[in-house]
This record gives structure tokens, sequence and C-alpha cells, in this order.
């Protein structure tokens, strides 16, 4: 069974296959990874934002209105990162499947691995920037946070750190009257 990856002394590890490098190339990055998960992050963001349009239209407390439209923010500015943190990695892997740089210009060779690793940690945060997106566009949900971090995890983190016992026992405690007469009963 044979890798389609070959190292090579002068490239590092690149794609060796021709079907492979035409599959990345044309499929996997540009489709798979590229446009299918931004049309259809794109699409919902659409019907969510069709969707709060009805509400408004449609006789709601204000309250939940407002909240829809806080989610719908949310979504809007989630699509928004995901495409500017997701395309440029894409892109550049692209571009360094088809155009490797060989190590025997370093100079060369170190930008593209420094472009690679700044781009790739981009990518990487777009897994964790939904967190942020959502604490700063909804108050709601800073609440949540708010109470999660504070009432529950506080105090937990509080009763494990300060629970000192800083109470004092005598040690000759004297003996109640139930005490005293069991020991009569058993003599």
């Amino acid at each position: 069974m044979g890798s389609s990856f070959d190292i090579q002394p002068t490239m590092g590890c690149v794609l060796s296959n021709h079907v492979w490098v035409q599959y990345s190339t044309f499929f996997y990055y540009p489709i798979l990874v590229g446009f299918l998960p931004v049309a259809i992050a794109s699409l919902f963001s659409i019907l969510a934002y069709h969707n709060v349009r009805h509400i408004v239209r449609r006789q709601l407390p204000i309250v939940r209105r407002k909240l829809d439209k806080q989610i719908t923010a949310m979504v809007l500015m989630r699509v928004i990162a995901f495409v500017c943190l997701t395309l440029p990695y894409n892109t550049y892997r692209i571009y360094a499947i088809n155009f490797p740089i060989s190590q025997s210009m370093p100079i060369a060779y170190t930008i593209g691995r420094l472009i690679q690793a700044i781009l790739l940690s981009f990518y990487i945060i777009n897994y964790i920037i939904s967190f942020y997106i959502f604490l700063i566009f909804s108050s709601r949900f800073r609440r949540q946070v708010k109470l999660v971090l504070v009432k529950k995890c506080w105090q937990r983190c509080k009763y494990w750190c300060c629970s000192i016992n800083n109470q004092i026992e005598p040690d000759n405690i004297p003996e109640t009257r139930n005490s005293q007469a069991e020991s009569e009963e058993n003599i």
C-alpha cells in the first residue's frame, strides 16, 4: 500500500501522486473545505435573517424580538469570521501544493513556512472564535457566562481552595447523661 506523500530532501513532505495533487487542487480545498462550508453557513445565516424579518412583522413580545435579532447578529458575524479565517489558508494550500518551494532556497522556504504557520493559526482560531463573537454580540449570552462563571465555577473553586476547617474541638469532652446511664447499665 503506497502513500501519496513523498519525502524529498529538497522539498520536504509533498504530494507526489499527480492524481492527489489534482484532487487537492480542484476538489478538496476549493469545494470540500472552501466553498461547501461557506455556502452552507451563508444559506443558514440568510434563512435566519429572513426568519427574524418575519418575526418582526408578527405580534411577539419586544424582548423575544430583541433576542432573535441578537441571535441573527451572532450567526451573521460567525459566518463572516468563518469566511475570513478559512479562505486565506485554503488559498495558500492550493498554491503550496501546486508550486512547492525547494529547501535549497532557504529564505523562500522559511517565508513559505512562516506564512503557512500564520494562516494555519487563523484557520484554527476559526474553531475557537464563536465563544468570543457570542460574548461580544449578545447581552443574554454575557449574562449566562457571568452566571456560570461567578455563581457556579467560582463558588466551587472558592470552596475547594478555602475549605480550611478552623474549628477547635476540646480534647476532653464531658460525658452526657445518656452516656453515663449506658455505662452504668454495662456494669
